[in-house]
């Protein structure tokens, strides 16, 4: 299974800018025959808390324009978000999932806003973890500062071979995302797919891509640098299922 991990340099609160450019990167991707293509959170706009100027539908124009590059690039999609809520004045940050075909197969709200950057005032939480099947591979979605929470991993490690992670994750502590995503990859016997934003955001927050696959063992599949937007690591399922056959550790949380 063929993964393109678009490290884009967000333009800052432009949807028009980052969705031309997203448009680029899955004709990219369908080119290269790719499976997936994963953009980072909050891809269309950066990781901004202007929620009234950012956020919209659910099913939108980002949400439309994904899910016709989807359908017509016959690509599996997973990208970030932001969308209103309810109570129509904050937002929800998402990571949406768009199979083959350009419908949705799930949707995730961030479980844990960012505090520490103010993004609780801003965005309501989520609630419930994720689970789909992509391509016959069972996997799931989390974003960013969700990382940092590893209980919320183990409560779907046993039902999935992969778990996507989608972020703007500041230069300032690249060593923990890189941890961090080996981490999970370990504990959980899964893969760990961690797609990251490059550039800096209009808060002069500094993001250096560092994107990563992780295979169930820990081991580094591929790795972006500070200046790649685009390239490609390839999984398989079955390494999931071998390495959970040869060292049976989940059976005994």
């Amino acid at each position: 299974m063929k993964i393109a991990l678009v490290q884009l340099d967000i333009v800052w609160e432009s949807k028009k800018a980052n969705l031309e450019k997203a448009q680029v990167f899955v004709e990219k991707a369908a080119h290269e025959k790719c499976d997936i293509v994963v953009f980072p959170e909050m891809f269309n706009t950066g990781f901004s808390m202007n929620v009234p100027t950012i956020a919209e539908d659910e099913d939108g124009e980002t949400a439309s324009v994904l899910s016709d590059m989807a359908k017509r690039y016959k690509i599996n999609l997973i990208a970030g978000f932001s969308a209103k809520a309810l109570d129509g004045e904050k937002g929800r940050n998402l990571a949406v999932v768009y199979n083959r075909e350009g419908k949705i197969i799930s949707k995730y709200a961030k479980m844990y806003p960012f505090s520490f950057a103010k993004e609780d005032q801003y965005f309501v939480a989520g609630d419930n973890t994720v689970i789909f099947n992509i391509d016959g591979m069972p996997a799931s979605v989390f974003i960013c500062y969700d990382l940092r929470f590893p209980e919320v991993f183990r409560s779907v490690a046993k039902e999935v071979q992969a778990i996507f992670v989608i972020a703007n994750w500041p230069s300032a502590r690249k060593e923990h995302w890189e941890t961090l995503l080996k981490a999970r990859a370990i504990e959980n016997q899964c893969f760990v797919v961690g797609v990251n934003r490059t550039g800096k955001d209009g808060n002069d927050i500094y993001y250096s891509g560092d994107s990563r696959i992780f295979d169930p063992l820990g081991n580094k599949i591929c790795s972006g640098g500070e200046t790649d937007e685009f390239f490609i690591g390839e999984i398989n399922p079955r390494d999931v299922i071998e390495a959970r056959s040869r060292f049976p550790f989940l059976k005994d949380m």
